[in-house]
């Protein structure tokens, strides 16, 4: 079982390597001590603890039926429109997401740099790399 130091565990979570030592020693996250006496985390433990923070961060409204699953929250960074289609980037922690919609779109939801919206994604290829 891989196991993780509060570095990698704070990158992971997009957090300060503090907050995790907090959260340790508040018993919020199970830590142990590696062969070389270094508190880790083991892997198992880090992704329950993930899954349960971004437990109903993303909600989809009520009464909105899908089938999306993967959501971003963050803040619009740029917005470039033409005459028919519009780019928008979104930087959601460490994450920065473009997608490419209508100008109409941009303009009847208010999207600019500032604000703050949650990209939805459905993709029928998702990409895994091990490190």
């Amino acid at each position: 079982m891989p196991s993780y130091s509060i570095g990698q565990a704070a990158g992971l979570l997009g957090v300060s390597s503090e907050t995790v030592r907090r959260w340790a020693d508040g018993g919020r996250l199970r830590m142990d001590r590696d062969g070389a006496g270094n508190r880790a985390i083991d892997g198992v433990s880090l992704a329950a603890f993930a899954a349960g923070r971004a437990a109903g961060t993303h909600p989809v409204p009520p009464g909105v039926p899908t089938s999306v699953r993967n959501a971003f929250a963050g803040i619009v960074t740029a917005v470039r429109v033409d005459d028919v289609a519009a780019q928008v980037e979104i930087q959601s922690g460490p994450h920065r997401l473009v997608s490419l919609v209508t100008r109409e779109s941009v303009e009847e939801l208010g999207i600019e740099v500032g604000v703050t919206v949650t990209a939805r994604v459905k993709s029928t290829h998702v990409h895994v790399d091990l490190p």
